[in-house]
């Protein structure tokens, strides 16, 4: 992540918008949108390479999502971009869902599958892939964003664990879990196959 950007000044402007401040908003989006690009790109990334969706609608509709709830208590700007990649993945599995809903019975959405999950170069149903991150935050929620918040949103581990209030250890041991677990569910064959 860019540090060009002091982490107070982003807070500050979150916890501004958060109560309703109509200009913290626009003197948000030029300190942020480098990154939340950045982070759009990655998912796009992995998205078959005639995807319908660009990056910059990722960006405009997590953005839009985030900035119009007064829910969440930002704790920093790494809390923010972990929370907007995990909109991006949603809107994302949303629109593969929608898409599929369109086509034949069995054709979904196939996205290729980095090594940083700990399996080689593949490629995988995206719907398969949040079906898995489903079942892994059902056993164990904190590995599951720690997923999220590492892979998706490119996040360090000094970062994740700030946002989770865990040890950059902690952090560290439970991506590693993580990463097994999930090439273990990734990788097996659905027809029960060894």
């Amino acid at each position: 992540m860019s540090r060009d950007v002091p982490e107070h000044d982003v807070t500050v402007l979150l916890q501004r918008m958060r109560v309703g401040d109509s200009d913290a908003a626009s003197d948000l989006v030029p300190l942020i949108y480098k990154e939340l690009h950045a982070i759009a790109a990655k998912h796009m990334r992995h998205e078959r390479p005639n995807h319908t969706l660009q990056s910059t609608v990722l960006v405009h509709e997590a953005f839009l999502q985030l900035a119009g709830t007064s829910k969440v208590d930002w704790q920093s700007r790494a809390h923010f971009f972990a929370l907007a990649s995990r909109v991006m993945r949603r809107v994302l599995v949303d629109h593969a869902r929608a898409a599929n809903a369109d086509k034949r019975p069995g054709a979904h959405q196939q996205v290729e599958l980095e090594s940083g999950l700990g399996t080689p170069e593949k490629v995988v149903d995206l719907l398969a892939l949040n079906e898995a991150l489903e079942r892994l935050a059902t056993w164990d929620q904190r590995q599951c964003q720690i997923v999220e918040m590492r892979f998706f949103a490119g996040l360090d581990f000094e970062e994740i664990a700030e946002v989770m209030g865990i040890s950059e250890r902690t952090a560290k041991r439970d991506w590693t879990m993580a990463r097994a677990w999930l090439h273990t569910e990734l990788t097996k064959d659905p027809h029960g196959a060894p």
